[in-house]
């Protein structure tokens, strides 16, 4: 039985992956659910589930969630250190870390620390720690699996050959809602349209950050450090039926290409429990129905937060953790309407270039550069 714990059950990867473990409850159990403060799905979620512990990260909210009435069997727990608490205990052998944002990076620090099996679904997590967090799993024998459905794509293409045969590796993209529009017809876009994906069912900042590509910049991001990767390394095209993942191409010219329908469900079990397969709980490709894939390259000028992923992929250091936090600002100012859209990417931009760059940072460094980086977009201001 493969004990997992899913942080940030109540979000669209949260609830994925409990379907995925419901339909295989003879072989994973979930043992472990936490938000951030929406106790209520989570009190839904424990009735169904029945782990051994339920975390509320915002204590604010623990008096409310104490009177949902839980089983006997599960122990509430509430604020950071219970998300610590559960992705670090000794009775668990999975952990999902799937808590947008910065805010899953303590979580999926202790599961790598005590040497878990961790899927992660969280991108800022490489995005902000850069290689702390290979280097961490190194040394603990922690097994890091992605989540994303590019970055499974690769991982299951890396499969079919030697790391020592890699060329480069090519991640897909949808091209979000505004593909094809040019830098002009962007700067009136409102929330409503940016929230309107036309493949993907998503949470609202991963959303605007598909919309912004802002998404592929962080993925471009994540696959350096992941993957062991130089950013040559990394090339991005778009493909608007996501049915290709990701691509893998190898010295001999050969391409790998790992296709399904768009459904999160897969890689979220496959990271449960590679290296097996087990019977899929999403729909499948019918191959035997007429269908054309389509590709053609991302436009930089139309979405220059694409530049700043390559950008960053290459500078390292301190950069990744700055983009990353000036981007979730800049995403919620846009969502309250205080920016524009094609101000998300300026913002980041600005305050990426007035950090105070450092090339080996520590944990510390990084989380105090966070905080700064928040500040700083919170106080933006156009020039234009």
């Amino acid at each position: 039985m493969n004990r997992v714990v899913v942080l940030g059950s109540s979000g669209s990867i949260g609830t994925s992956c409990l379907a995925v473990v419901a339909a295989h409850a003879d072989r994973l159990q979930a043992v472990g659910l936490s938000v951030h403060r929406r106790w209520e799905t989570l009190a839904d979620q424990v009735r169904q589930h029945r782990p051994r512990w339920a975390v509320v990260a915002d204590e604010t909210t623990a008096s409310a969630a104490k009177s949902a009435g839980l089983p006997r069997e599960t122990e509430w727990l509430f604020g950071e250190a219970g998300v610590e608490q559960i992705a670090g205990h000794a009775d668990v052998d999975t952990v999902v870390c799937a808590i947008v944002g910065a805010a899953g990076l303590r979580g999926a620090f202790a599961a790598l620390e005590t040497g878990k099996r961790v899927a992660l679904a969280n991108k800022e997590t490489l995005v902000v720690a850069g290689p702390l967090v290979p280097q961490l799993a190194a040394r603990t024998g922690a097994k890091l699996i992605p989540v994303d459905s590019e970055h499974s794509a690769v991982f299951q293409c890396l499969e079919a050959g030697r790391r020592s045969d890699l060329k480069r590796i090519v991640l897909t993209a949808s091209g979000g809602p505004f593909r094809g529009r040019t830098a002009a017809q962007l700067r009136d876009v409102t929330v409503e349209q940016a929230l309107a994906h036309p493949t993907w069912k998503m949470g609202p900042k991963i959303t605007i950050d598909s919309a912004t590509m802002m998404n592929k910049a962080l993925e471009i991001i994540e696959a350096r450090w992941l993957f062991g990767l130089d950013a040559g390394q990394i090339d991005v095209v778009v493909h608007p039926q996501s049915v290709v993942h990701s691509m893998v191409e190898f010295v001999d010219g050969s391409t790998v290409a790992q296709l399904s329908p768009p459904d999160m469900r897969l890689p979220i079990q496959y990271a449960l429990t590679y290296p097996e397969r087990w019977p899929g709980v999403c729909p499948t490709m019918d191959w035997t129905k007429a269908a054309a894939l389509t590709f053609e390259p991302p436009d930089f000028e139309a979405f220059p937060a694409l530049q700043l992923g390559f950008e960053v992929a290459r500078r390292g250091g301190t950069c990744g953790a700055v983009l990353n936090a000036a981007n979730e600002v800049a995403v919620d100012r846009f969502l309250k309407g205080e920016l524009r859209f094609p101000e998300i990417t300026s913002a980041c931009r600005d305050v990426l270039q007035h950090h105070h760059y450092d090339s080996s940072p520590t944990l510390t460094d990084l989380l105090t550069l966070d905080r700064w980086a928040r500040q700083e977009t919170l106080r933006w201001k156009s020039s234009q």
